[in-house]
């Protein structure tokens, strides 16, 4: 066989392709078909780090948190069968909560494919309703393209995860080094080109509107348009509130952030959406967590939906007027043809609201004063003693919703939670992928007790990669938002939600964290304290009252305007 000077084996071409893109960081877990690439990983030496999790589903969840906090696409890597089928449950995630993700995965040589060889998985089959895109390379001439459309896919337009699955024979194989990054494919077009004349409908609904509200969602964060949200804003007086992904966006005290909306948002938003005249929605589309009934959400308001992806428009809610466009430059056009407005009797309805909630529920949740520890009270300490740019990660279920409520957030990208799948699992990982993307920031994992021993065995990523993550836990016994539905909907039947769990501290100081637990109100401050001031890797378990509740909440089915602010079963 004749070798041409410049040719190379696909593994490596495939790693000069990473550097390329401006990958510096992977993440993965090693096996018989990816094998040859994870060679070509240890002759590239340092130039491409690689984290080595202990599970894949660790693997894409870091991806993921490393894209989410810096804006950039992750990579992970896994071999075949097995490897790739542990990676579907990040990539749904990933999928509905548009974050740009490429997975490498190894699959058996060309030749063997169909037959049920040793580690064999139809990985294209069953990613398809998961990713924006993959492909299978079975020849080493289709690899390097499809890597550069790989990427390229990923990241523009709405973001999603890519699969690109790697027949063995395909990284031995010889090709000539080529690479060009992709700018465009003829039959994708990422950016629609938002109509001039709709958005000056738009600004003018929004001139002539007595009761407006502004809703926004990740879409702000993923075009990068934070600031712009804040001048349209800030200058037609627009009263808004945000999606759970959305959050950060604009920071917690602005005067205008009315806070959260959804199932177990913030009462003003929810109670007063459906006294609205007009809603213009930036980058959001109305989930069922945010409607709850579509046919009463907002029924006295036009709807006017900015979107990037034309596909969720009418897709739960019948738009009066839809923008297909990035919402950075939708944004920025409104701005300059807004009129400067204060709208201050709609927003003293919001302050009169705002203080129901503190007075009914938030009071009451910051406060310990009985023997037992409450979620919200420890999470908003812990946003008052960190720094204010830490990085927060969470898992989902009740300590989430605290989260969202009571962390103040006030910069893009500063939370990093699983949204769209709800994900337990998440938020270990997701918090060592932020970390290699963000070394010089804090970065706070708050996790539930069912969640944390989803992926328990990321702590010793964690150990091994050095990576100063500070950890809590909050231990109360039980899968607690499904106790909670059991507890308003079920009669009090808690079935299968009762936990049984190891001692954690010593768990995770056998793995090499060192460790504490509190387990009264008096030992907030020091634990805290102790969290934030240990060198390196900190793990922090909180014993909370295990009948703890999240609200407010909207009941399942009712308008969003007719959320409970305590348990109306109690009474």
């Amino acid at each position: 066989m004749t070798t041409e000077p410049n040719q190379i084996s696909g593994a490596d071409a495939i790693m000069l392709a990473l550097q390329s893109e401006g990958v510096e960081t992977v993440f993965g877990y090693p096996g018989g078909a990816i094998m040859p690439l994870y060679d070509a990983l240890f002759r590239f030496g340092t130039r491409m780090k690689h984290v080595l999790v202990r599970h894949e589903q660790g693997s894409i969840h870091a991806a993921q948190g490393f894209a989410r906090a810096s804006g950039k696409t992750g990579v992970c890597i896994s071999t075949s069968g097995p490897g790739a089928t542990n990676l579907l449950t990040g990539l749904a995630d990933a999928y509905a909560d548009s974050t740009p993700v490429v997975c490498l995965t190894g699959q058996v040589s060309a030749h063997l494919i169909g037959s049920d060889a040793f580690q064999e998985a139809d990985i294209l089959s069953m990613t398809t309703p998961v990713t924006k895109w993959n492909t299978r390379i079975t020849q080493v001439k289709d690899l390097l393209p499809a890597l550069s459309h790989a990427f390229y896919i990923a990241r523009t337009g709405r973001p999603g995860p890519v699969v690109v699955d790697l027949a063995k024979n395909v990284l031995f194989a010889l090709v000539t080094y080529d690479y060009k990054i992709c700018t465009g494919m003829p039959s994708y077009h990422p950016v629609p080109v938002p109509d001039p004349k709709k958005i000056r409908q738009a600004a003018d609904w929004i001139n002539r509107s007595k009761r407006p509200m502004l809703f926004w969602g990740q879409g702000v964060l993923l075009s990068g348009a934070s600031n712009e949200l804040g001048l349209l804003i800030d200058k037609a007086g627009l009263p808004a509130a945000s999606t759970l992904m959305g959050l950060s966006a604009i920071p917690a005290d602005h005067p205008l952030n009315m806070g959260m909306l959804g199932m177990h948002g913030n009462y003003a938003p929810n109670l007063l959406s459906a006294k609205a005249d007009l809603i213009v929605a930036v980058g959001m589309r109305f989930s069922d967590r945010v409607t709850s009934n579509p046919s009463t959400f907002v029924k006295n308001a036009r709807i006017i939906h900015i979107d990037i992806d034309a596909s969720e428009h009418d897709k739960v809610l019948q738009a009066h007027l839809a923008i297909a466009g990035d919402a950075l430059e939708v944004l920025k056009s409104l701005i300059d043809l807004v009129e400067p407005a204060m709208h201050a009797e709609w927003l003293a309805e919001f302050r009169k609201q705002q203080e129901v909630e503190t007075g009914r529920v938030i009071q009451s949740d910051l406060s310990c004063t009985g023997e037992q520890i409450l979620m919200g009270a420890v999470i908003r300490k812990l946003s008052e003693r960190f720094p204010a740019d830490t990085i927060v990660t969470t898992d989902i279920g009740q300590h989430q919703m605290k989260t969202a409520r009571y962390y103040k957030l006030n910069y893009p990208r500063q939370l990093i939670t699983s949204g769209g799948l709800g994900t337990m699992g998440f938020g270990l990982p997701a918090a060592i992928g932020a970390k290699t993307a963000c070394p010089d920031k804090t970065v706070l994992a708050l996790l539930g007790d069912g969640g944390f021993q989803m992926n328990i065995q990321e702590i010793m990523t964690i150990v091994q990669e050095n990576a100063d993550v500070k950890i809590v836990v909050f231990n109360n016994g039980y899968l607690g938002m499904v106790r909670q539905w059991q507890e308003l909907f079920f009669e009090s039947r808690y079935a299968s939600t009762g936990l049984m769990n190891p001692d954690f501290v010593k768990v995770v100081d056998a793995m090499g964290i060192p460790s504490r637990r509190i387990s009264s109100p008096s030992e907030i401050d020091t634990g805290i304290e102790w969290l934030l001031t240990s060198d390196g890797p900190g793990f922090l378990e909180v014993v909370t009252d295990p009948a703890e509740n999240v609200f407010p909440m909207v009941p399942p089915g009712a308008p969003v305007s007719e959320m409970w602010l305590e348990n109306v079963n109690s009474k």
